[in-house]
């Protein structure tokens, strides 16, 4: 089953200096129909204007992630991090027993676009923790890269749950097929392109579906396409 969601129907905002959309009920938008899939929580589309973001907030047992787009972050928190991401980086933030962290845009000229994604984490009350990493743009050309898993390598974030993360170009004409174990749910956002699901659903930009019992996925792009996949419990 391929549930498509599309952008049209995303709670959109513009408050000056952040801008964009919520895939998931947040914040002062709620829809009681749409608060999860599976463990994911939110998935925001966010444009910071240069020199503005989000001051000291606290978070708690979540699994926080940031996939910057264009432009350059800054997150720092009360564990003592203090890191700049751009494209190619993603920070994951494990809130555990509870975090203090701020979120900006340095540049003051450029403004950043990122994916915020949050996820339950498969245990509560853990320690609080931070991780960056960095992956190739260059490798996600012509297939789905894993970004974000259970287990943390050179170019892959670890995260607290039984999910992988992946991002993927492809060219226009360009084919893949993912597969997956029973079930086990699918989550798409489509962030640059047009993308055909399973042969039914035709995503444009800001699109995401939500899918569940197909263990063998056909995806095709008819023009260069950015994509973000979430294999999920």
């Amino acid at each position: 089953m391929i549930q498509v969601y599309p952008a049209a129907a995303a709670h959109r905002f513009d408050h000056g200096w952040l801008q964009g959309s919520h895939v998931f009920s947040f914040g002062d938008y709620y829809d009681p129909d749409n608060t999860a899939f599976g463990p994911m929580r939110v998935c925001n589309d966010d444009i910071i204007s240069p020199g503005k973001g989000f001051g000291a907030h606290p978070h708690s047992d979540m699994e926080i992630l940031s996939i910057v787009l264009t432009g350059r972050l800054r997150h720092e928190d009360n564990l003592g991090n203090v890191v700049e991401t751009s494209f190619g980086g993603i920070q994951r933030m494990s809130a555990g027993t509870g975090v203090i962290h701020t979120e900006h845009n340095p540049s003051e000229d450029e403004p950043v676009r990122i994916l915020q994604l949050w996820f339950m984490p498969r245990t509560r009350g853990t320690q609080p923790s931070y991780a960056t990493g960095r992956f190739d743009p260059a490798k996600l050309a012509g297939r789905l890269l894993p970004v974000v898993a259970p287990e943390a390598s050179a170019e892959i974030v670890d995260i607290a749950q039984d999910m992988t993360i992946y991002l993927g170009r492809l060219n226009a004409g360009q084919e893949l097929v993912f597969q997956q174990e029973a079930g086990r749910r699918i989550f798409i956002y489509l962030i640059e392109g047009q993308l055909e699901a399973g042969g039914e659903a035709v995503l444009s930009p800001g699109d995401s579906a939500r899918i569940e019992e197909i263990h063998e996925l056909h995806l095709a792009a008819s023009e260069e396409t950015l994509v973000m996949l979430v294999d999920l419990p």
